[in-house]
């Protein structure tokens, strides 16, 4: 029964094209499962980006997706991975760059202007910084927002939390309260202290 999944071709040669095209611009290289991997230094993306996109052979024309990926116990945390598809050649790559909270990675708008929405997401959820990208704001989470919530080590309840404020008549920022202490639950009847029987607490009575 033939994959329902999309047909590429082989990822014979693009390697050692790419290699023959970027140099000493890559760090590392994988062919995993059948998809592969460039390390491009930070520094010298957008040089590269280029080069993918113009060299024959390689002819990556579109940008599909900016992701970010965080290692906490790295000195450079964050991947910031970037997948090319190449029309003429129906071929998929995926880019990655490495850095921290503090160093910006270079910015490929002049490359793909749809990658200003796509870094400002990078942004919004890691705190990525990308140098050149013109309105590098926030544009998943609210204007009041602390932190980047994809980092593991963003607390699961956030810091602040948002209500109406009847009082003051508009939308307030507040520290996150819970609005119960955790309980355990006995998953019977998670009502403990009801004065009632609910159906079904007469099965854990019998036992």
């Amino acid at each position: 029964m033939a994959s329902p999944a999309p047909r590429y071709i082989p990822n014979d040669g693009v390697i050692d094209t790419a290699q023959a095209a970027l140099g000493d611009m890559i760090v590392d290289t994988l062919d995993h499962v059948g998809e592969l991997t460039l390390t491009i230094a930070r520094e010298r993306l957008v040089e590269a980006m280029t080069l993918l996109r113009d060299t024959p052979g390689l002819d990556y024309q579109q940008l599909m997706e900016i992701a970010g990926v965080d290692y906490p116990e790295r000195a450079d945390r964050f991947d910031v991975c970037y997948h090319l598809l190449s029309l003429t050649r129906n071929h998929r790559l995926r880019v990655r760059v490495m850095t921290d909270d503090v160093k910006p990675v270079p910015s490929v708008t002049d490359i793909w202007p749809v990658a200003g929405w796509l870094e400002r997401e990078v942004y919004d959820m890691y705190g990525v910084l990308f140098d050149g990208n013109p309105d590098l704001r926030r544009i998943l989470t609210d204007y009041g927002f602390r932190g980047h919530p994809q980092r593991k080590d963003f607390p699961l309840t956030g810091y602040v939390e948002l209500r109406y404020s009847e009082a003051a008549k508009r939308v307030v920022y507040e520290p996150v309260k819970l609005a119960q202490d955790f309980r355990t639950f006995d998953f019977t009847s998670p009502w403990e202290g009801a004065d009632y029987v609910l159906p079904g607490d007469e099965k854990a009575e019998a036992k």
